[in-house]
């Protein structure tokens, strides 16, 4: 199934996978932990202030899509953990670039080598481009290439599972014709994920609805069956 997550549930999965691979002691994560690591400062862009509505209304989102759930463990307080393993064969490698492209957006190479360190070590920059090579031949992609910005040496690449950046990328950074046609050019099976990608999202939303039309339907039964017993 295609996935196609909001910016608030890219966050608290990014959030979820960077907490069990970093700080794995600590985690399943609570719920105001949860929203702790999605608000905090560090490694985060942009920063956010979600509440603790916001998070839930996102887990429920990702545990319709199996990516999230609810932990069984024994404390009293209901955690949460991410089922990213169970739906993709990532390698660590993969997941840690993952998990960077979530929680920061589009980066170049070199910086998702020096910010996913803390999650996986790369001993070069060639295992970065292997990995990211691997994420962009999924079906349907994972990651894409973005157009080189005017002034930069490097260009970025940015994760697909929220969003569909190249030709937001080219419209908001126009780059010369050439390398913007090449681009594009590499680009076109992205662009046709993404129009499947934004059907399959109405599909979702459409299913939703009905589902909520269905249960508000159930309660005015059961509403209509309990005042019965007092007429």
């Amino acid at each position: 199934m295609q996935i196609v997550l909001s910016e608030t549930e890219a966050r608290v999965l990014g959030s979820l996978i960077e907490k069990e691979i970093t700080t794995p002691e600590y985690y399943p994560l609570s719920l105001n932990a949860l929203v702790n690591a999605c608000n905090q400062k560090s490694n985060r862009d942009p920063h956010t202030n979600l509440s603790e509505t916001d998070v839930l209304r996102a887990l429920r989102q990702l545990g319709e899509l199996n990516l999230a759930r609810s932990a069984a463990t024994d404390s009293r307080v209901s955690k949460y953990e991410h089922r990213l393993s169970e739906t993709y064969n990532f390698t660590r490698p993969e997941t840690a670039i993952l998990c960077e492209l979530l929680l920061r957006g589009p980066q170049t190479p070199g910086e998702l080598r020096s910010r996913a360190e803390r999650m996986h070590p790369f001993e070069d920059l060639s295992l970065v481009h292997t990995t990211l090579k691997r994420l962009m031949e999924r079906e349907p992609p994972l990651v894409a290439l973005l157009p080189r910005q005017p002034g930069t040496k490097e260009a970025r690449y940015a994760q697909l599972l929220s969003v569909n950046p190249v030709t937001e990328e080219t419209a908001q950074h126009p780059a010369n014709p050439q390398a913007t046609e090449a681009v594009l050019s590499q680009a076109k099976p992205i662009d046709a994920w993404s129009t499947s990608h934004e059907e399959e999202r109405v599909r979702q939303l459409e299913s939703r609805v009905e589902h909520l039309e269905k249960e508000v339907a159930n309660l005015h039964r059961q509403f209509a069956e309990f005042r019965k017993q007092f007429e």
